[in-house]
């Protein structure tokens, strides 16, 4: 008995999952780096705005940031290899950040605009085309 195994047709949206992950590195790298310094600065954190004056623990706050970066490198890392815990993790981490960004719309609208739609846009690849970088390399194979 002989098993032919068809590989799913890689379509233009694979550069798109792709580069969900070099932004899911990148911001890995930047919350990494706010973490470190986070934790090697003061000991308060805060912003100011018109009508609020939030303020943070650096140290708490820093470490999240450092386990943060570190969670969102390895699942970039999983997510080129077609991992699908990556594809989960990286919906999530998405997902989450969108919801951050809408509450931080009076604070920087265009911004968090931008990132939200960025957002949309790595949830969308990575659910609609994600298998396609685990598969698209693969050719077709015949078992006997």
């Amino acid at each position: 008995m002989s098993a032919v195994h068809h590989p799913v047709a890689s379509s233009g949206w694979t550069g798109w999952v792709s580069f969900a992950g070099i932004i899911l590195i990148i911001n890995g790298v930047f919350i990494g780096l706010q973490g470190l310094v986070a934790l090697t600065g003061p000991d308060t954190y805060y912003l100011s705005t018109p009508r609020a004056l939030f303020i943070f623990d650096a140290k708490g706050w820093g470490w999240w940031n450092v386990a943060l970066g570190v969670l969102l490198i390895l699942t970039a890392v999983g997510l080129f290899s077609g991992a699908t815990w990556a594809r989960v993790v990286a919906v999530v981490v998405a997902g989450l950040s969108a919801v951050v960004q809408l509450m931080l719309i009076p604070a920087q609208p265009w911004w968090s605009l931008i990132v939200i739609a960025i957002d949309v846009l790595i949830i969308f690849a990575v659910i609609a085309h994600g298998e396609e970088l685990r598969t698209g390399g693969a050719e077709s194979n015949v078992d006997s």
